[in-house]
């Protein structure tokens, strides 16, 4: 790989796993030391190699910097896992223990609510460092945030559990109802991450979102959230509306950041 190459790709790496740009460093650094054939697979191989082992470490070392990973696979007993592996390959699913305590009790609550409800967590923090932008979001960088996604059913009205219409639970957006109270309607921003992304609205297709654990997880989040240190609940005014739901957690999160129609944004208090 030249230089220009190996930089490029380390940066990638870096804000897309945290840890990855280090690791092709190392694995670069490693082929060197031990005169292996300077391959494009032999380098992928240790890289995924070392890649594995660290991330592995990661899960032992991050709590000594604060923060815990969620659940990336669900066993007999768990109610919140994280929605995709691939969130967990990318060191996403990181927080600080209270969010994790919190987003437990949240979806211990709904099992209680309706049996057999698997909560599925979306995307949380990296492992290290406050401050280090968890890209495309504007908010996730301490550890304190972490995306919730709906509950579905089918259109036969049967409780999909563990599913979303989107492989990661992001960008398959709930339209809003006529009349529903539209902040963002008319506005044409150039620095913005609210994209509408119609050409990704198929995956809704067989998908509609169920209410009833939905409401209940909002209300649960205004109600008992405090107790857990939540302090902003970021969804659109829109699903509040339809829900029913409302209270002085419950917030706009901006005409510039993301939709929160396919998702619920919880934080705690710093």
């Amino acid at each position: 790989m030249k230089t220009a190459s190996i930089a490029t790709a380390a940066i990638l790496l870096t804000l897309l796993t945290q840890i990855g740009g280090l690791i092709l460093l190392a694995a670069i650094w490693a082929r060197r030391l031990l005169g292996w054939p300077r391959r494009f697979v032999v380098t992928l191989s240790l890289f995924a190699v070392l890649y594995g082992v660290t991330s592995m470490v990661t899960t032992v070392v991050a709590p000594v910097f604060g923060r815990v990973p969620l659940p990336c696979f669900a066993g007999h007993q768990d109610r919140l896992v994280i929605r995709s592996a691939m969130l967990c390959v990318m060191n996403r699913h990181y927080v600080v223990p209270e969010l994790k305590e919190a987003a437990l009790a949240l979806a211990t609550e709904i099992d209680r609510q309706f049996p057999g409800t698997m909560t599925l967590a979306l995307d949380g923090n990296f492992p290290f460092i406050d401050g280090f932008p968890l890209l495309p979001h504007l908010s996730h960088a301490d550890g304190r945030k972490l995306d919730i996604a709906f509950y579905y059913e089918d259109e036969q009205g049967r409780f999909r559990d563990g599913q979303t219409p989107s492989p990661i639970g992001y960008f398959a957006f709930e339209q809003p109802m006529p009349g529903a109270t539209l902040p963002c309607a008319g506005r044409n921003d150039v620095l913005t991450t609210r994209w509408d992304l119609d050409f990704l609205q198929f995956m809704r297709e067989g998908r509609r979102l169920e209410e009833h654990r939905t409401r209940a997880a909002l209300q649960w989040l205004v109600d008992e959230g405090p107790r857990y240190e939540v302090d902003k609940v970021f969804v659109e005014p829109h699903i509040a509306e339809r829900l029913d739901v409302s209270g002085p957690l419950i917030r706009f999160q901006g005409c510039r950041a993301a939709r929160h129609d396919d998702h619920i944004h919880i934080q705690v208090a710093p």
